[in-house]
Order: structure tokens, then C-alpha cells, then sequence
């Protein structure tokens, strides 16, 4: 891959990581187009390195709180919602990697992505908006947050969506809502870091994914991208989601999603 391909591929991931549209399925596309051959879950992890650096800079002062007092209701909360990802991780790890490297289910999760973003504003239109602070927050919210995070683990279907959905369902406000979300992305990213540099180290697999043609610069180029504009995407969605519903974003997925499948089963341009 070449300095270029990985700052694009970092612009998209930043720009993506915080909109509920998938990231990884994004790069999942994209990495199809360019036709990158490499590892496609370790390049993916270390984009969402630069990510984790943007919201320690957008939400340092909700991360500052909870370390001045780390027995709090809220640090529950987040180890509660972390759980589910950490078990599918484990134990669907195989899956988890064919789904990145072949993009088999990326038209399907896209389209899932939009219905959960279409069910969660009806339901929370019908329910009368978001009533539930921080304070409110039980252990079941955190839990089918958690859950919501878990399936989002398969490319295609969003992160942010499907946590941010899974709030609104739960009656959480818009705004705690996408806070915790992001708070959220924290562990898991870190997680997910941590898996492939274990992975990496195990299996001998560093020397050959730099031989397969991502090199170090490549992924410095794109973690440094991903960062800097991942830093202006999530205060950007933090505002939209509290003041915009999330139609667009469903209608952009169902779109790719659409596209996507036609490609897969009549084109085969890409796939």
C-alpha cells in the first residue's frame, strides 16, 4: 500500500468512525478498490488508534471525571456495555477476520446499519425523545448498549450507529447517548489493539505484513490522518446528533448497502 492509499484510507476512517455509516466496512470497500492484499484487520485496528486519539482530545474533561474517580456508576456502566464485544471478539475471532479480508457481508451489514438507525429515531419519536441522563442509567441500558456493539464488530454495520440506536431504544438523551457511545469506543479500540499486537507477536506476522505492502510509513501516514480528522468529525457529530435525526445516515447505508449487493451478485467490479 502505498503513503497516499494509507492517508486516504486514514481520512475516511476518521471521518467515518463517528458517523453512524461503519468505518470498517468503509475500509473494507475501499481497501477492495485499491486492491490491498495485506492484513486487512491490523491496518484496520491501527486507524482506529489514530480515532482513540481524537476523542482522548474531544472528551478529555469526561475522561478526566472518571479518572479522578474511577467507583463511579458511569465506569460501571462502560465495563458493562465493553463485556459483549470482548466475548464475540474471543470467540467469533475467525469469523470476525474472513469477514474483513473477503467483504462477504458488507452489502447485508450496511443495510442493517440503516435499520437499526431508521428503528431507533421511530421508536424514540414514539417514546417522546430521549429523557434518560447519565444519572438515570441502569445496568440493563448499559448491557443491550454493550450487546448493540458486539454485532457491530462485523464490518458494515456502524459502531457509533448501533450503540447510539441502542441508547435511543433505551430512552437515553441524544446527547449522553453519543458521549457514552464515544466513551465506549475507548476500550474497545484499545481491546482490539491489544488482540492484534498479541496476534502479531505470536504468529510472526509483523515482517510479513510489512512484506505484503504496508509499510511503516503507510501506517504512520494513515493513523496521523485519522487522528487529525477524527478530531473534527466527532465534535461535528456530537452537535448533529443532538440536533439532527439520523435519517440521512440511514438513507446513505441503505444506499451503499444497495450497491453494493448489486455489484456482488451482477456486476462484479469490486467483488
Amino acid at each position: 500500500m502505498s503513503v497516499i492509499n494509507a492517508i486516504i484510507l486514514g481520512i475516511v476512517q476518521g471521518l467515518t468512525e463517528f458517523l453512524p455509516v461503519s468505518s470498517s466496512g468503509h475500509l473494507v470497500l475501499l481497501q477492495k478498490i485499491f486492491g490491498i492484499t495485506a492484513p486487512g484487520l491490523f491496518f484496520d485496528t491501527m486507524l482506529h488508534g489514530g480515532t482513540l486519539l481524537a476523542v482522548f482530545a474531544v472528551l478529555w474533561k469526561d475522561i478526566w471525571d472518571i479518572l479522578k474517580k474511577i467507583i463511579q456508576p458511569l465506569t460501571l456502566f462502560l465495563i458493562i456495555a465493553t463485556v459483549p464485544a470482548v466475548i464475540a471478539a474471543l470467540v467469533f475471532s475467525d469469523i470476525i477476520e474472513h469477514a474483513f479480508e473477503s467483504g462477504q457481508f458488507l452489502g447485508v451489514s450496511f443495510l442493517i446499519t440503516a435499520a437499526l438507525l431508521v428503528f431507533a429515531e421511530l421508536f424514540a419519536k414514539r417514546s417522546g425523545g430521549g429523557l434518560k441522563k447519565a444519572e438515570n442509567m441502569n445496568w440493563l441500558d448499559a448491557l443491550i448498549i454493550g450487546i448493540m456493539q458486539a454485532v457491530a464488530i462485523i464490518p458494515g454495520i456502524s459502531r457509533s450507529g448501533a450503540t447510539i440506536s441502542g441508547a435511543l431504544t433505551r430512552g437515553l438523551d441524544r446527547g449522553f447517548a453519543a458521549r457514552f457511545s464515544f466513551l465506549l469506543s475507548i476500550p474497545a479500540i484499545l481491546g482490539a489493539l491489544v488482540l492484534q499486537a498479541k496476534e502479531l507477536i505470536q504468529n510472526g506476522q509483523a515482517a510479513q505484513a510489512a512484506g505484503t505492502g504496508i509499510g511503516a510509513a503507510a501506517v504512520a501516514a494513515g493513523t496521523v490522518s485519522a487522528a487529525i480528522v477524527g478530531f473534527f468529525a466527532v465534535k461535528f457529530m456530537l452537535k448533529i446528533i443532538r440536533e439532527k435525526s439520523l435519517y440521512g445516515f440511514a438513507v446513505y447505508t441503505f444506499c451503499l448497502g444497495i450497491l453494493i449487493l448489486f455489484d456482488q451478485f451482477v456486476t462484479q467490479i469490486v467483488f
